[in-house]
């Protein structure tokens, strides 16, 4: 019995390893992909919000005249022998990873779905597509909201007029890269409630009783990923709170959706 169970787990262990192989080999081709578009890839997307001209800052200004930013105080550049090809190398990654996220959702879904039931599988439809929507709206947020208020506020700190403000192109591409790819982890937090309250570790009782503890949760990440500045901590707080709102939501949905279940289970037995 011990030796078909050993072969049960190793037998998993053998399909996640393909698993995890195909989404790798998707994310390398898609990679290969952004590694060849590298005009486009650098000009147009990493060394967007360095200028005066992006998206976000245009809409700043026609708020206001008071936030129009007509030059970013700051030249990104390489100190290193293979700087350049490394974050030429790291950025067709992360692009990778980025498109093919649905493929490896996918990938990922067809690993659990077999150990799923019936109504479990029924309940989980449109997970790929929600999960995919969640993680691309949040990579929008990071790029277009915290990466420019990072960039806009770190490049105009200054300490001395002595010091100058020349970044590193790697630290650069780093920021860029923290900003979205956490922004777009966060918004899959109301996929990660929908799974604990299927498995039982969290209820909506709890996440309301909890909210306070969360809000601190939501600052403190919002601090980590956006500078110093409160403005731009309480832009990034908002949504954050929204998508835990509707986590509690779509955790209320599913406790009342088992507990139905339930019911009808046990008047079918007694019947």
């Amino acid at each position: 019995m011990s030796e078909e169970n050993e072969m049960s787990f190793l037998g998993h262990l053998e399909i996640l390893r393909w698993h995890i192989i195909r989404s790798f080999f998707a994310i390398l081709c898609t990679g290969l992909i952004a590694f060849l578009a590298k005009d486009f890839i650098f000009e147009y997307i990493i060394f967007g919000p360095k200028k005066s001209n992006f998206a976000t800052y245009r809409f700043f200004c026609e708020i206001s005249e008071i936030l129009c930013i007509q030059e970013l105080p700051f030249r990104v550049q390489s100190r290193t022998v293979s700087g350049q090809f490394s974050a030429h190398i790291w950025t067709s990654i992360t692009a990778g990873f980025i498109l093919s996220f649905p493929y490896v959702l996918f990938e990922l879904w067809r690993f659990i779905k077999p150990g799923l039931h019936d109504y479990e599988k029924k309940n989980a439809r449109g997970f790929i597509f929600v999960a995919s929507f969640l993680f691309f709206i949040g990579v929008l947020f990071g790029y277009y909201v915290v990466t420019p208020l990072s960039v806009n506020f770190l490049s105009n700190y200054t300490i001395s007029k002595e010091v100058f403000n020349d970044f590193d192109l790697n630290s650069y591409i780093g920021l860029l890269r923290a900003s979205v790819l956490s922004s777009g982890f966060i918004f899959e937090l109301p996929i990660l409630i929908f799974f604990l309250t299927r498995i039982g570790l969290v209820t909506p009782n709890f996440l309301q009783r909890n909210r306070k503890f969360a809000i601190v949760i939501v600052l403190s990440i919002s601090a980590i990923i956006t500078p110093p500045d409160i403005t731009s901590q309480i832009i990034v707080t908002i949504p954050v709170l929204i998508l835990y709102e509707i986590s509690i939501l779509i955790s209320k949905l599913i406790v009342k959706k088992q507990t139905q279940n339930h019911n009808d289970f046990k008047g079918t037995k007694h019947s």
